[in-house]
């Protein structure tokens, strides 16, 4: 996330240095899609046509990324042992998702069981991406809470717009992080996460709802994959919602260092009974 600084000196008097300040303000960015009355994506937008308010006072949007613009999306799989039934079931959905990105869409492939793994960094080639997929060997315990904080935090360097498309099929055994860290970071690095729980994830309470916390909180959404052979299916919806995103940026007026909650209110101006799903607010020290 973009940060700057200004160095503010105040002279005393001659004879001594002048001492510094320094202020940091933060951007603050904002993944939004928006519908019309009746439940339609509303594409084509332009900065001008939203308008940004935090704690109830208006921002001017320095950075905007239209639902035009590429997209770096990072898939994050669960193949851990659990796994084993529901793979070729999971590699037909994953590759489904990679065929629908736009051909200027980069996409990484990671999986996790304790820890994260690589299978493919960020590539436009979707064949290679594919192959990425096809290669998952299923085996281990889920360190999920420290796979999504890893991949969170290492998709910083992407510039634009960026995304996390996140797979599991059963709740965290095995990682250092809690899963309220997990979100924290997640929600710090202002990536949406786009979450798809199958098997015995949707048994969980708790995690489905630290899943639809995660989601909230970043812009994302939630996903649910009740039989294996819904996962074509789920991840092209996943793919359509991702199509449609755009990213706002802007560096509040008022930066504060009071760690308090600070509301985000976006508005699109003159799209009457317009639905917007974006986040509604930050901490000052979990942008």
């Amino acid at each position: 996330m973009a940060s700057i600084v200004c160095l503010l000196a105040a002279s005393t008097c001659a004879q001594q240095e002048a001492p510094t300040f320094r202020i940091e303000s933060r951007v603050v960015e904002i993944y939004a899609t928006v519908f019309d009355h009746q439940g339609h994506y509303e594409d084509g937008l332009s900065a001008k046509d939203f308008q940004v308010l935090e704690n109830g006072e208006p921002q001017s949007i320095k950075y905007f990324e239209t639902t035009a613009e590429p997209l770096h999306c990072a898939i994050l799989l669960d193949t851990t042992a659990s796994m084993v039934d529901t793979l070729p079931s999971l590699k037909s959905g994953v590759s489904t998702l990679i065929d629908q990105l736009g051909s200027n869409d980069s996409v990484a492939v990671f999986s996790f069981n304790e820890k994260v793994v690589t299978q493919q960094d960020f590539t436009t080639d979707k064949i290679a991406a594919k192959r990425a997929v096809l290669r998952l060997r299923a085996g281990g315990r889920t360190a999920l809470f420290d796979a999504v904080a890893e991949v969170s935090r290492d998709l910083n360097d992407q510039s634009g717009k960026k995304a996390i498309v996140l797979f599991t099929d059963g709740d965290d055994n095995s990682s250092m992080l809690t899963a309220q860290t997990a979100v924290t970071r997640a929600r710090a690095n202002s990536v949406p996460i786009f979450t798809i729980a199958e098997g015995e994830a949707l048994e969980s309470g708790i995690l489905r709802r630290m899943l639809g916390e995660m989601s909230a909180n970043t812009g994302g959404a939630t996903f649910e994959a009740k039989n294996p052979k819904d996962m074509q299916m789920v991840f092209g919806q996943v793919s359509e919602v991702m199509r449609h995103v755009y990213m706002l940026g802007y560096q509040p007026l008022n930066p504060s260092s009071d760690g308090k909650w600070r509301t985000i209110d976006l508005k699109v101006e003159g799209l009457k009974d317009a639905t917007i799903h974006a986040k509604s607010g930050y901490f000052p020290d979990q942008r």
